[in-house]
């Protein structure tokens, strides 16, 4: 059993920054990939970016590429998703997810554990 919990959204302009955490408990966070996933009111969740149990293969959707960066501590069983440039576009509800399998994958049947959600909102 995995428990993650998410932090670090709120409000803020465009071009603005935000950085998400996502704090996991539970089991052994460094055998486990972990993804960030996001959707917006009425539009179906949508991958964001993941990063393999190492750190080292990192994956983003082509939206957020350059933008945003995932890293994590396995020292401290964290995942961050640092967002810059932020635009409207980026509102909604970020959530961060485990795969225990390990892949890093894009694909949310993927992940067996997700996290409650944070929400991000970006003004004009």
């Amino acid at each position: 059993q995995v428990q993650l919990v998410e932090s670090g959204g709120g409000l803020v302009q465009a071009g603005g920054s935000l950085r998400l955490s996502c704090a996991a408990s539970g089991s052994t966070f460094s055998n486990y990939a972990m993804g960030w996933f996001r959707q917006a009111p009425g539009k179906e969740r949508e991958f964001v970016a993941a990063i393999g149990s190492s750190g080292a293969s990192t994956y983003y959707t082509d939206s957020v590429r350059g933008r945003f960066t995932i890293s994590r501590d396995n020292a401290k069983n964290t995942v961050l998703l640092a967002m810059n440039s932020l635009e409207p576009e980026d509102t909604a509800v970020y959530n961060c997810a485990a795969d225990l399998g390990g892949r890093g994958s894009s694909l949310p049947d993927n992940y067996e554990y997700w996290g409650q959600g944070t929400q991000v909102t970006v003004s004009p």
